[in-house]
């Protein structure tokens, strides 16, 4: 009896599977949705061949949506509004849309195919932002698994941005990968340096785009970009500053903190990195020097699980320990926070709790 029902169980997988490859070849192959017509806020129109997905198509037309996956549907990054055309909203949107946000008709543009005339709204910062190509001026390893590009823009020759902004770099094929993807990073040079583009890129294991930098790419090479993208950015109050970073979550605060010097701010600042060990830190006397820079600002290094040789004599355990200790006025304070979700969330809690402002915690998760 067992033996039938695997063997039935196993027949029927594999008939599913067998149709889930038809479906898909006659999509690719069979499907012909002709030219379609996208409108987009009522003011452009550009026809096109339908199949694709709307973010590519719009890539296609020099229209670049936010999408930190590169278009696989798991950052929820290229919402859009789809006034008409787009079809019923799918499973896959769901995970990343709030209820208003379904009831508004906004979509993932990755996940929505373009089979008729479409109508989408968008906001018009998105026409400012470009593809550019660089060549790689310089790679710096900070830790054994962080690096710092600096690239020198080639076309344009400059770029616009906030400080805390991101850009999407796009690989090239190596080895098993075939098809090249784009990933997000924060940049971390000061905005007044148009010419040149710093990121700063943490090792994921198994990561395409990381392991593309960390192995493959060289100084000398050309590589592209698109951008700039994000919300993240500094507000321009009087209000005290509190930074959090962690890993390569620096990087966008470096940038944030070297154009508040540049521009002889005089608000108060205090700036937590954490990290494991003493392995983990990088760029530690660079951050102190801000300390001579700005009129009130602490650099404060915290490490959770320092190692019996690091001889270490600085704070440990979690940040949220040393809050009360540096942050004076919780009420006139504006945090920034850049690093991994469980990071973030455990700190906007601590945050609030401290007193904090929900509306004046401000992050950048990855």
């Amino acid at each position: 009896m067992l033996i039938l029902i695997l063997q039935t169980t196993g027949l029927t997988a594999l008939i599913a599977g067998l149709l889930s490859l038809i479906l898909v070849i006659a999509e690719r192959y069979l499907a012909d949705y002709g030219e379609c017509k996208i409108d987009i806020n009522g003011k452009r129109k550009e026809v096109v061949k339908g199949g694709s997905s709307l973010l590519a198509t719009l890539n296609e037309k020099k229209i670049y949506l936010a999408s930190a996956c590169g278009g696989r549907g798991s950052c929820g990054f290229c919402k859009c509004l789809v006034l008409d055309g787009g079809g019923p909203l799918l499973p896959t949107e769901k995970p990343f849309l709030t209820t208003d946000e379904i009831s508004q008709n906004i979509r993932l543009a990755c996940q929505v195919k373009i089979k008729q005339d479409i109508k989408i709204q968008i906001p018009e910062a998105i026409f400012n932002i470009r593809k550019y190509k660089a060549v790689v001026e310089k790679i710096v390893d900070f830790t054994y698994d962080i690096k710092e590009l600096t690239f020198r823009l080639l076309e344009p020759a400059t770029i616009d941005f906030k400080a805390g902004q991101y850009v999407q770099l796009h690989t090239r094929s190596y080895e098993k990968i075939k098809n090249p993807v784009s990933r997000a990073y924060s940049i971390s040079s000061n905005p007044s340096q148009s010419n040149l583009l710093q990121l700063i890129i943490r090792r994921v294991p198994e990561g395409i785009c990381t392991t593309w930098v960390h192995d493959y790419l060289k100084e000398g090479e050309e590589i592209e970009f698109t951008g700039p993208f994000g919300d993240f950015y500094i507000r321009e109050t009087e209000a005290d500053m509190l930074f959090i970073a962690g890993g390569s979550g620096k990087a966008p605060i470096k940038s944030m903190l070297e154009w508040l010097a540049e521009n002889k701010s005089q608000r108060r600042m205090v700036y937590f990195f954490g990290a494991r060990a003493v392995q983990d830190l990088y760029l530690t006397e660079y951050f102190h020097d801000f300390e001579k820079k700005l009129a009130d600002f602490n650099y404060v290094p915290v490490l959770s699980q320092p190692l019996e040789n690091d001889k270490w004599e600085g704070r440990t355990g979690y940040i949220t320990q040393y809050l009360t200790e540096f942050v004076r006025d919780c009420a006139n304070t504006e945090a920034y926070l850049c690093g991994s979700p469980a990071m973030i969330n455990a700190m906007v809690k601590g945050l609030k709790e401290c007193g904090i402002k929900d509306e004046k915690i401000y992050y950048d998760s990855f």
